[in-house]
């Protein structure tokens, strides 16, 4: 490494100019600062390359209390910078460098992969970017600088190079600058030379072009709900790309030289560092034409029936180890009695009046002697309950649960209330109507409900593992990875159930008639707006997103293909005609198990009026999103008050109150919203 130098060395008067620049400037005085990002310690980094082509005057400054001051200096021409785990990694000239934040005393900077250790010699390595699982490197070399010699790099862990794609795979390719990965298979790239933004395939380098007209365009950023972000070099200006297919629109200009660019620790600002200019600001995230209000809502939540006590339960087993109850779906027979009923995951029914001051749940239906739960595998068990929309009449119920008798299985069975009773249902009057043969013990969805047209509505997940081995999700063949829709109230030829003639795929070649709406992972959950009708589901991501659909009969929502907005797998794609994209997601960095809601239509809190409430299981976040359905876009995404609490479903009773369920050692398990 070169000597260091003094933080004086890397200042200069910043030009006057600086206070014309959008947003608000975080540090100033800096000799060409080219790239930031946010370590994983929160921290911010920025570098400083100096004066170009002069060794040994770059640096990479650290935000500390409000202030950019020296973290590493003796570098060469650090342009990009990114982070994985406590390392952040550097393009530094024509080699790539890592460095330890989590080191104890002088600050370790190891080289990972010097100029030798490309295919071809670098000329000029730019933008840098890391796959957040992996740890893999993506780094461009913008080359001459005029059309020749530009490629894009991936640099294992350990510091091997090979090529992803360059000027002979990707003919038209001039100034490679800006990378980032779009999902885990898929790079973006941004052309400084024509302005271009390219999608790449990592898996054989193939390219698309998906937007144009962005100037020398340099940064690129994705914001935790997948609006991409875009700076304009000679430009000074920054654009959004709200949703996949959408053209770029202009954000904010006035900036000298605007380089690359990265979200700040509080997901609220895009920091963009000036190289003409000497700073780095801050600039408020936002979507002209576009916009989502992300003002909190004025709601918190509130423990719901405080008095409850739960018949059979008890917070220890007879060995004395805890035995937390698992309520898993809240939900009302639609009777007039206006009873709430909830079904733990282990498989009991209770029920109880829809009073705050109840006290003792009543027993509806014990069948614990035959679903399977195991903490250990707890996306089995006793999954799904729905009345029969005249349940008053007909006395039946329906149930989704993994049984004992059966390896590998989940089944949807019918039960019948005794003859005679209005609040016991008959153990004995099972009858099955759907049994899935699922090749994995995860992922079984499990939600049943009645869509506003009398019919059962069914989901199962993909069958399991990850990545979907089977393509269960796409195969029109099988039940896995889709929502059925069936009529509970006849019989086809065969079958316990009929198939509504109207259903999307009855008559197509080697499709299951039951089929609604298919490319699911695992939703987890869905339901109907009791207002306008329209089905919404919330399908679990795997690798890095969460996603909000809206449901369309006969659609395609894209699983193993896209995951959310984002292309899967080696077979992955951008938008496309057939696919129907979600109309929000968010990133792993907000939470990694979304547990999707209903749509509140209420009374008591007209403020969520409209407002599809849903929550994250692992980060117990919370909010209310309000889609605009004419816009066709998502106009409001507002916190809740986060409960801290896993939620693991939602629910609604005969009033349209909504509730949400948490595991419970104390048996209050019962959440409701509530004024601030």
């Amino acid at each position: 490494m070169k000597s260091l130098l003094s933080f004086a060395a890397l200042l200069l008067f910043a030009s006057p100019l600086f206070a014309q620049q959008p947003g608000q400037v975080l540090g100033k005085g800096l000799v060409n600062p080219e790239s930031v990002c946010v370590g994983s310690n929160g921290k911010t980094y920025v570098t400083a390359i100096g004066e170009f082509d002069k060794d040994g005057d770059g640096a990479i400054m650290v935000l500390e209390n409000g202030k950019l001051v020296p973290f590493v200096t003796g570098l060469d021409d650090p342009k990009g910078i990114t982070s994985f785990r406590q390392w952040l990694y550097v393009a530094d000239k024509q080699r790539v460098l890592r460095i330890d934040t989590g080191s104890k005393g002088a600050v370790k900077v190891d080289l990972l992969a010097p100029p030798n250790a490309f295919p071809t010699e670098p000329l000029f390595l730019n933008d840098i970017t890391a796959d957040p699982e992996s740890g893999m490197l993506y780094v461009s070399d913008s080359g001459d600088r005029k059309g020749g010699g530009g490629a894009v790099y991936r640099i294992t862990p350990n510091g091997l190079v090979s090529t992803v794609v360059d000027t002979k795979l990707l003919p038209g390719l001039n100034t490679p600058n800006g990378v980032l990965l779009d999902g885990a298979s898929h790079l973006l790239l941004a052309d400084f030379g024509t302005g271009f933004l390219y999608r790449i395939k990592l898996a054989n380098g193939a390219s698309e072009k998906i937007a144009e007209g962005l100037g020398a365009s340099d940064g690129l950023a994705f914001d935790r709900f997948g609006h991409l972000f875009i700076s304009d070099y000679k430009g000074g200006q920054l654009f959004v790309i709200p949703r996949p297919g959408d053209k770029p629109i202009l954000v904010a200009k006035g900036f000298g030289a605007a380089a690359d660019i990265c979200i700040d620790p509080t997901d609220k600002n895009i920091l963009v560092p000036d190289m003409k200019l000497g700073t780095l600001s801050a600039v408020p995230i936002t979507l002209p034409g576009a916009e989502v209000d992300v003002s909190p809502l004025p709601i918190k939540t509130a423990i719901a029936f405080p008095n409850l006590q739960w018949t059979g339960w008890k917070p220890e087993t007879d060995a004395g180890k805890p035995n937390p109850l698992r309520p898993i779906v809240l939900t009302h027979a639609g009777d007039g009695s206006n009873r709430i009923f909830v079904a733990t995951e282990h498989g009991v029914i209770h029920g109880f009046p829809n009073d705050q001051n109840a006290t003792q749940t009543k027993i509806l239906l014990d069948i614990q002697d035959r679903v399977k739960y195991d903490d250990k595998q707890n996306e089995e068990g006793f999954l799904g309950l729905a009345f029969h929309p005249k349940f008053k009449e007909t006395g039946e119920l329906f149930v989704f649960y993994t049984p004992t008798s059966e390896k590998g299985v989940n089944i949807v069975s019918r039960f019948r209330m005794k003859k005679g009773s209005t609040d016991e249902a008959d153990p004995a009057s099972e009858e099955i109507l759907l049994k899935y043969n699922k090749p994995f013990w995860n992922h079984d969805g499990g939600t049943i409900c009645f869509g506003p047209d009398g019919y059962l509505y069914v989901f199962h997940g993909d069958g399991g593992a990850g990545n979907d081995p089977h393509d269960n999700g796409q195969n029109l063949g099988n039940l896995l990875g889709k929502i059925l829709r069936i009529d509970i109230n006849a019989k086809s030829e065969g079958l316990p159930y009929a198939i509504p003639k109207d259903n999307p795929f009855v008559g197509v070649k080697d499709a299951r008639g039951e089929i609604y709406a298919y490319g699911f992972r695992n939703v987890w959950r869905m339901s109907f707006d009791r207002k306008t009708g329209q089905l919404w589901a919330a399908d679990v991501g795997q690798n890095l997103y969460e996603e909000i659909d809206v449901v369309q009969k006969g659609g395609n929502y894209g699983w193993n293909r896209r995951e959310a907005l984002h292309p899967f797998g080696a077979r992955g794609t951008g938008p496309s005609k057939d696919l129907i994209d979600p109309i929000w997601e968010y990133h792993h960095e907000v939470g990694k198990s979304v547990t999707g809601g209903t749509v509140y239509r209420g009374k008591r809190l007209p403020e969520l009026d409209g407002y599809y409430l849903y929550g994250d299981y692992v980060t117990t976040k919370m909010w209310g999103l309000k889609y605009d359905e004419k816009a066709g876009r998502v106009v409001a995404n507002r916190p809740i008050a986060d409960p801290s609490k896993p939620i693991l479903s939602y629910g609604e009773d005969e009033t349209g109150e909504v509730y949400f369920l948490t595991t419970t050692i104390n048996g209050k398990g019962i959440y409701w919203f509530t004024k601030e």
